[in-house]
């Protein structure tokens, strides 16, 4: 890694909130990157996890074994930040709302990587799907956000790898298509009318990217992802294997799925359920995430069945790009995750589910027994004009060794992004509550990338019928919609 690579002073404290998979990659990556007096980074964990950590205490750190609780975040917190400092909030099931108000209250910085309540798993059965959302969740910060100051302590929610770097290649994606329309006439099915020229044109310009997605015909934005990295110690019964947090992706996976939902859309597929307030942008379905399939595409991969495993940019991102006239959404294009994770944590979820979803007690990421494979995430766009378009990172694990050894490629995606977050925060240090849309994807991309790996930005002529054939379908009825190409049902795998 250059020594010219980006850095920034922080004359504060540091407090990394969890000593999980993102958080160990991210340490080397704070110490790296971060001016500052490192015996005023902090790390605490339920757990000790000091024999994990070595080179980061080997800094200067510190390391706390404690749990935060409904009824001692104040006093925890208190203990380590006050006026200036900076929380990088990486655990889970602490409430978002209750921790970014004691920030708010005692002016720290913030930054998470997932919206979280203190016990998700509460009266699950009979709990209406919707409130079981992220949606939900996100409808509750604002409500409670609507009581902090606009220019308060700067809070980013949501800033992993996705959700957070996929709401950034949106946009660069967006700017592409838009160039290659403008600048490529060669590559259209039909020439630009002049009107239509100049409205992406003024889009551009303004970097109004609700009206250039509508505008160069975005209607389906999948983040689509595939992680083939292998090991050399196999899976073995009664274990959950994956490449990030096992806890983080049960939750989210036996979760209602959930997308944000396109005004081209026909009609709702089974089982969904419509929100009554806030900006309804989104749907949820009466089905967990990892039980929904629909077909994607990945360049190096090529096409993919993935999971709608839900997941904030799907709110943030169709949020972001809705077009409003008045109090009706006149343009918004369907977003949702399109998640095929490794072999081994197929098997492991094909298992928990063969035992009523109840998780393995027995767990493992892989780190230094992968000998191969790559995490391909990036973002697809799909029906305008030059038909789809793919941004997103291609990071093998060899380049991750060779960048953050004893790390695997999907950690080292969330924990760069989450340092491109820190570097933006520090700027900007009095923007108030946050989503990664709300942030100049530039600014962030200029720290991220140079962890990433190749992130090519490239066209594609797939469809969601191009891998889609179905040995009965002569004698099964029709699906999907005929009227509709890029109709959710035409993804949808049954």
């Amino acid at each position: 890694m250059s020594d010219d690579f980006p850095s920034i002073r922080h004359d504060g404290r540091v407090l990394v909130l969890g000593c999980g998979s993102v958080s160990q990659c991210l340490q080397p990556l704070l110490l790296r990157h971060l001016d500052m007096d490192h015996g005023r980074l902090t790390v605490m964990d339920m757990l000790d996890l000091r024999d994990r950590i070595p080179e980061t205490l080997a800094a200067g750190a510190r390391f706390v074994q404690r749990q935060i609780t409904p009824e001692n975040l104040a006093a925890e917190l208190g203990e380590q930040l006050g006026e200036g400092d900076l929380l990088v909030n990486l655990s889970w099931n602490i409430d978002t709302g209750d921790i970014i108000e004691w920030c708010q209250r005692n002016g720290v910085l913030y930054v998470d990587t997932s919206v979280e309540d203190w016990d998700p798993y509460a009266n699950q059965a009979l709990t209406p799907p919707q409130d079981r959302t992220l949606y939900h969740r996100h409808m509750k910060l604002r409500r409670r956000a609507a009581g902090w100051p606009a220019h308060g302590p700067t809070a980013v929610v949501e800033h992993g790898a996705n959700p957070g770097l996929v709401s950034h290649w949106t946009k660069v994606a967006l700017t592409d298509i838009a160039h290659a329309m403008l600048k490529e006439p060669e590559r259209l099915p039909a020439p630009l009318a002049p009107e239509r020229r100049d409205r992406i044109e003024t889009a551009l310009g303004d970097r109004d990217f609700a009206r250039l997605a509508r505008e160069v015909g975005v209607k389906v934005i999948h983040i689509s992802e595939r992680d083939t990295q292998i090991g050399d110690v196999p899976k073995r019964v009664g274990e959950f294997v994956n490449t990030w947090s096992v806890e983080g992706f049960y939750e989210e996976g036996i979760a209602p799925a959930e997308m944000g939902w396109g005004t081209h859309e026909p009609e709702l597929p089974a089982y969904a359920y419509e929100h009554e307030s806030g900006p309804r942008n989104q749907i949820c379905l009466a089905r967990t995430g990892i039980s929904t399939f629909v077909r994607s595409w990945v360049p190096a991969a090529g096409p993919i069945i993935g999971m709608v495993v839900r997941h904030g940019e799907a709110f943030t991102i169709s949020d972001h790009l809705t077009v409003w006239e008045g109090d009706r959404a006149a343009y918004r294009p369907t977003v949702h995750y399109a998640y095929l994770p490794t072999d081994a944590a197929m098997a492991s979820l094909h298992e928990c589910r063969m035992n009523g979803h109840r998780l393995q007690t027995d767990q493992r990421i892989m780190n230094d027994e992968i000998v191969d494979g790559a995490d391909e995430l990036g973002v697809l766009l799909l029906g305008h004009d030059l038909n789809g378009w793919w941004v997103g990172s291609q990071l093998d694990i060899h380049e991750t060794r060779t960048l953050t050894p004893h790390q695997n490629a999907t950690t080292l995606q969330v924990a760069a992004s989450v340092l491109g977050a820190v570097h933006w925060i520090l700027r900007n240090p009095d923007r108030g509550l946050c989503v990664p849309d709300d942030l100049d994807h530039e600014q962030v991309l200029a720290v991220a990338n140079p962890y990433l790996g190749p992130s090519p930005s490239v066209a594609t002529d797939w469809t969601p019928r191009s891998a889609a054939y179905e040995p009965f379908s002569t004698f099964r009825p029709a699906t999907g919609s005929s009227v509709e190409p890029w109709a959710f049902g035409n993804f949808l795998v049954e």
